[in-house]
C-alpha cells in the first residue's frame, strides 16, 4: 500500500486546457433567425387592413366598378389563416423555416390573386409583391428564402396571362401598351430579385458580425476565467503556505524522534518529502506572473512580451523584442523599468498577431514597443510576403481569411476570425489598430494607445537624457 501511494504521488498530473470557441460554420452563417409566429400574424393583419381599405375606397370612394366580392373573398383567405393560427394557441412560438416559407409563399400568392382581380400589371400596387420575398430573404435560410422568391416571381409572371380589367370609371377603360406592361413586368421582377438579394446579403453580414462578436465575447470570458483561476491559485498559495509549513515542521520532528529501524520511519520521510513538494508547488504558483492576483498583476513589460512570444519560440523563426522609451538613456532597458498590467485582452490579442506573423514570416518576427510622452505604440512585424492587395481593404472584418503566400493567395491561414477577435479586443481597450505592408517587405500590425488609456507604470523614474 505504501509503495502504491508513493507511485501515485510521484505520477505527473496532466494539465487540461480548454480549447478555443469553435469557428462558425457555413451552415450557421447562412441560416436565418427563426421568425416568430406572432410577427407574421401581425404583418398579415396589417396587410389585410391596407388591402380592405384600398378596395373599399376604390369601390365606394371613387365609385369604380369591379368584382368587389371576389376581392373580399381573396382578402378573407388571409383573415381565415390568421384566425386559425391565433386559435391554435401557439402564437409565441418560433416558426420552423419551412413553415415560415409556406406562410410567406401564401402571402405572395394571395397578393398576386388580389392584383389579378384588380387589373394585374396595370395595377400600380404590383410593387407590393416585393415585400414577401424581401422578408423571406432577410430572415430565412438561403434555400427557403430562394423558394419564396421563386414563388413571387412565378406569381408575377402569371399576371401577364390572367388578370381582370383595372377598376375604372363606368363607360371608360384603361389599358397600357403591351410593351409598357412587359417593361413594368421586368421592373417588378428585377425589383423582387434585387431587393431580396440585397436583404439576404445585409442579413448575412449582420449574422456574420453577430457571430464574430459572440466569439470575441466568448474568448474574452475564457481569458478572464483563466486569469481568475490564476488569482485563485495565488491566493491559495498564500493561504496554504502557513499550514503546510506547520505540517512540515511537525513531520521533521517526528522523523528525528524515530530510529531508521522503526517501521514508521519510512512513512515520516514520505510525509516530509511530500510536504516539501507541496510547498515548492505553491511557491511556483505564487511566483509566476500569470498566476498573480490583483495585488501582483503588474509585471515588467519585457516579461509580458516574452510571455506573449513564449509559445512560438520553438519555431525555426527568430522573434525579436525591442522596447524604447522617450527621455530614457540607451543604456537603460525600458522593458525592465516599465511595468504593465497583465490584461487577458492584450495577451490573447498579441498572441494572435504574433501567431499570424510566425505563420507567414520567412525567418524573423519583430515585436516593437515605443513609449512616448503622450502615446504608446506596439507593432508586430514579419519579413514574409505581406498582405495581398485584394484583402487589405477588407482586413479587420470577420471571416477574412486570405493572405498572399509565396506570390499566390492562400486560404485557410490566419487573419480570419482570429484577427477580427484580436482587433476587437484591442479596440475595446482604447487602441487604434492599423495594418499594412512594410516598405522592406512583409506585413505589420500596429496598435496605438494614448498614455492615459494603457496601464503602464515606471518602476523607476527615468534619468532624462542630456
Amino acid at each position: 500500500m505504501r509503495q502504491w501511494f508513493k507511485q501515485k504521488l510521484a505520477a505527473p498530473r496532466q494539465r487540461l486546457i480548454s480549447g478555443d470557441a469553435a469557428p462558425a460554420t457555413e451552415a450557421s452563417l447562412t441560416s436565418g433567425d427563426n421568425l416568430n409566429l406572432r410577427t407574421l400574424i401581425n404583418l398579415r393583419w396589417l396587410a389585410i387592413l391596407g388591402q380592405s381599405l384600398l378596395v373599399l375606397t376604390v369601390a365606394y370612394g371613387f365609385g369604380y366598378h369591379f368584382n368587389l366580392w371576389l376581392c373580399l373573398g381573396i382578402i378573407s383567405a388571409s383573415v381565415w389563416l390568421n384566425l386559425i393560427l391565433l386559435f391554435s394557441g401557439q402564437t409565441r412560438r418560433q416558426l420552423r423555416d419551412w413553415e415560415a416559407a409556406l406562410q410567406l409563399s401564401f402571402d405572395a400568392l394571395q397578393l398576386a390573386a388580389l392584383l389579378g382581380a384588380t387589373g394585374g400589371l396595370n395595377n400600380p400596387f404590383c410593387l407590393m409583391l416585393v415585400a414577401p420575398a424581401t422578408v423571406a430573404a432577410a430572415n430565412l435560410p438561403t434555400r427557403y428564402g430562394a423558394g419564396v422568391v421563386i414563388v413571387s416571381v412565378l406569381a408575377t409572371c402569371a399576371l401577364v396571362f390572367w388578370s381582370l380589367p383595372l377598376p375604372w370609371a363606368e363607360g371608360d377603360t384603361f389599358s397600357l401598351p403591351h410593351v409598357y406592361r412587359l417593361g413594368f413586368l421586368a421592373a417588378i421582377l428585377i425589383g423582387i430579385v434585387f431587393t431580396a438579394g440585397y436583404a439576404w446579403q445585409a442579413a448575412l453580414e449582420a449574422r456574420r458580425m453577430e457571430q464574430a462578436l459572440n466569439a470575441t465575447r466568448a474568448v474574452l470570458e475564457k481569458e478572464h476565467r483563466l486569469s481568475a483561476l490564476g488569482g485563485l491559485a495565488a491566493a491559495a498559495a498564500h493561504e496554504l503556505g502557513t499550514p503546510l509549513g506547520t505540517i512540515q515542521v511537525v513531520a521533521r520532528e517526528m522523523l528525528r524522534s524515530l530510529k531508521p529501524s522503526d517501521p514508521l520511519h519510512e512513512d515520516a520521510e514520505l510525509l516530509v518529502s511530500q510536504s516539501q513538494r507541496c510547498r515548492d508547488i505553491l511557491k511556483n504558483l505564487s511566483q509566476k506572473p500569470e498566476t498573480r492576483d490583483q495585488v501582483y498583476d503588474q509585471m515588467p513589460l519585457r516579461a509580458f512580451l516574452e510571455e506573449v512570444a513564449r509559445p512560438y519560440r520553438g519555431y525555426d523563426k527568430a522573434i525579436h523584442i525591442t522596447v524604447t522609451a522617450e527621455n530614457l538613456p540607451e543604456d537603460e532597458d525600458a522593458g525592465t523599468l516599465i511595468s504593465i498590467k497583465r490584461r487577458p485582452e492584450w495577451l490573447h490579442a498579441l498572441r494572435a498577431f504574433v501567431e499570424n506573423a510566425i505563420d507567414f514570416a520567412a525567418s524573423e518576427v519583430w515585436i516593437r514597443v515605443e513609449i512616448y510622452e503622450a502615446s504608446v505604440s506596439l507593432s508586430v512585424e514579419d519579413d514574409g510576403p505581406g498582405f495581398s492587395p485584394e484583402i487589405l481593404s477588407r482586413l479587420g472584418g470577420p471571416y477574412v481569411s486570405t493572405r498572399q503566400v509565396d506570390g499566390r493567395v492562400g486560404t485557410g491561414g490566419g487573419m480570419g476570425l482570429g484577427f477580427f477577435i484580436a482587433k476587437t479586443l484591442c479596440e475595446h481597450t482604447g487602441a487604434t489598430v492599423r495594418y499594412g505592408n512594410r516598405d522592406a517587405g512583409g506585413a505589420y500590425v500596429r496598435l496605438l494607445w494614448q498614455r492615459d488609456e494603457i496601464d503602464i507604470v515606471w518602476d523607476h523614474v527615468p534619468t532624462p537624457t542630456a
